[in-house]
This record gives C-alpha cells, structure tokens and sequence, in this order.
C-alpha cells in the first residue's frame, strides 16, 4: 500500500528535521554535547547497538562544483550507535576520532527522536546552532571582503 501523498510529505519534513539536528550535532564541540546532555538529565542509560569506532571516509570532489567526481583524499571519521532504555535507537556520525563526543551525539538523537523530548532537545541545542550561525556569518562576511569582481575596458577605435 502506497503512502498518501500528506504522509509522504510529513515523513519527508521528519526526515530532513532530524538530518539537520544530527548535522548541528556532528558540528557542535564536545564540551557543547555534553553539556546539553547536564541540562536534560536525567537521561535514560543507553547500550551500545555497536561499539563507538573511528574509520576513514573518501571525500569527493567535483571541478568546478559540477564536473567530473574525483577522490579528494580521506577523512577520519567516528561513528556510535546506541539504544536507550525505552528502545529509541541514536546513531551519530562526527568528523575526528572522539569516540565519546560520537556517543552523546547518538543519545541526543535519541533523545530528539521521543516526542516528549524533542523540545528540551532542540531548546538546549540552541546556542550551539546560535554559535555555528555566527561562525558562518563571520566566514561570509570574511569572503565577501575577498571578492574580486572584474570587468573589461574597451579602448576607443582609433
């Protein structure tokens, strides 16, 4: 049986909710995660689905952003993935190799995933989305100040 085209639309918006607070928190600093983890607690023990493991990605590149694809080189990556008490399952990906910072960013997932939580979660993960909104602006605001634009002078036919 077909999904409606509303539930579609709902799972959909789900979806791209939760990959942008899973994106905030693979951003965010360690000491960031846990303290949002402090300001929830108390939190339900969570089990490791697979251990927390550090491996390496390709990172991929296109000339000119759409070109041909190439290797770019790896990148070292952590992973966990974890069950909390009520059976909500985290996962978290983060760029380096802090295996603990993974962790609580899986139980935040979790965590975000109860509806019941889901507000505490993303009140506590706003200053980190407050802190990473001022990086980038500072970062645009940095290359703006680089741009170059160029034009052409055409000389008078003489």
């Amino acid at each position: 049986m077909q999904p409606s085209p509303e539930e579609s639309s709902n799972a959909n918006a789900w979806r791209a909710t939760r990959q942008g607070v899973m994106a905030v928190m693979a951003r965010a600093e360690a000491a960031e995660l846990d303290a949002v983890l402090v300001r929830l607690d108390p939190v339900p023990a969570a089990s490791n689905l697979k251990p927390p493991e550090v491996g390496l990605v390709m990172l991929r590149g296109r000339t000119g952003g759409d070109g041909a694809p190439f290797n770019l080189g790896e990148a070292t990556v952590s992973r966990a993935a974890i069950r909390l008490e009520g059976g909500a399952a985290g996962f978290a990906y983060r760029l380096g190799r802090d295996l603990k910072a993974a962790r609580a960013a899986a139980i935040l997932d979790a965590l975000w995933q109860d509806e019941a939580r889901r507000a505490a979660v993303e009140d506590a993960l706003a200053p980190v989305r407050a802190r990473l909104a001022d990086e980038a602006s500072t970062v645009r605001t940095e290359t703006a100040a680089t741009k170059v634009d160029f034009f052409t002078l055409v000389r008078g036919e003489d």
